[in-house]
């Protein structure tokens, strides 16, 4: 097939998105597909180009503000022949508008096939207030929250400390804050308001963190995520060393069924495709919470859903061709 990447973009997780990508152009070219590079926020990658972001690796943090501001998505995107002229366009783009619909919606619009979720699904999932409606009413667990602004005599009634405040439409932990002093929250969401224009105050529930990928409608094996930090948080995710992943989770078997049952009914209410992954906490007394869905998860050398896959014998070249084939016969 003749597959162009999609990475980069104008997120606070494009480093990772840049990382993502070249290893899924690598995968998909191990497989005898021939594959192009495009950043939508910047245009194609040629060879020189592609070498030259082969040398930069991800980042301890992420992208400044500042930075990001200078980046915008190019409105002719979906007019680049790399894009018309694929069969498949993979999106490797994590966050922002590569993960929130609006991408997804152009592709659609130039009916271009894609990797992941159509436009609805993305912008369900992406927005952390609605899709925890959505999974509420279909029996998903997740933590009580309040979105800002919030007094802190609301916080302490319906929530209690400490809460997690974080941007409702952000990625990979980025203006999160783990609130344990109430003199802190105002800090703390704004913050959070730096990153976007909605701040979520959640409850915060101490357990395991774990973690269901999805290929298709397949749950993958479950997950858990033992990270150095109290949170698994950006440097968590992306340096060497700062957590440890278990693949399979060490866990009874009723609670691995209960967190892939769950990540299905998240997969339907949401109206997931491609290969998305549902994070969980598993409290002491056995419930599990959904923390968050996310439809375009890290491709990395670190990342959480490669390791999934690889639990059950697909290797990540074989794993890349079946996501860029279910989009291809979608």
């Amino acid at each position: 097939m003749k597959i162009t990447v999609l990475l980069g973009g104008a997120s606070s997780e494009r480093d990772v998105s840049m990382a993502s990508g070249l290893r899924i152009a690598d995968a998909l070219r191990e497989k005898g597909h021939a594959v192009l590079l495009v950043d939508p926020a910047k245009g194609s990658i040629d060879a020189a180009a592609e070498r030259a972001l082969r040398e930069d690796g991800v980042k301890t943090t992420p992208p400044s503000l500042e930075e990001l501001a200078a980046l915008t998505i190019l409105p002719t995107l979906t007019q680049l022949p790399e894009v018309t002229g694929a069969d498949v366009v993979f999106l490797a783009l994590h966050g922002g508008q590569g993960e929130d619909g609006t991408i997804q919606a152009l592709l659609d619009m130039t009916k271009i096939r894609y990797t992941g979720s159509g436009h609805l699904a993305s912008a369900l999932a992406m927005d952390k207030e609605l899709s925890k409606i959505i999974l509420r009413a279909v029996g998903v667990g997740t933590p009580d929250w309040l979105m800002a602004p919030a007094t802190n005599d609301e916080v302490l009634a319906e929530l209690g400390l400490p809460v997690i405040v974080k941007p409702s439409k952000e990625g990979s932990s980025v203006g999160l804050t783990v609130v344990r002093e109430i003199e802190d929250l105002a800090p703390a969401i704004d913050e959070a308001f730096r990153h976007d224009d909605e701040v979520m105050i959640e409850k915060f529930i101490p357990g395991r963190e774990l973690t269901v990928g999805m290929l298709g409608e397949e749950a993958l094996p479950v997950g858990e995520i033992i990270p150095k930090h109290e949170i698994y948080d950006y440097e968590c995710k992306y340096t060497a060393g700062m957590a440890e992943e278990v693949f399979p989770a060490d866990i009874p078997a009723a609670v691995s069924a209960d967190a892939q049952r769950q990540a299905k009914l998240a997969f339907r209410a949401l109206k997931l495709g491609g290969c998305p992954r549902v994070d969980f906490r598993l409290a002491a007394d056995g419930s599990l919470y959904c923390l968050e869905v996310n439809t375009l998860p890290g491709m990395t050398e670190l990342s959480l859903i490669p390791q999934a896959a690889a639990a059950v014998g697909i290797s990540f070249p074989d794993f890349c061709e079946r996501i860029a084939l279910l989009a291809a016969n979608h």
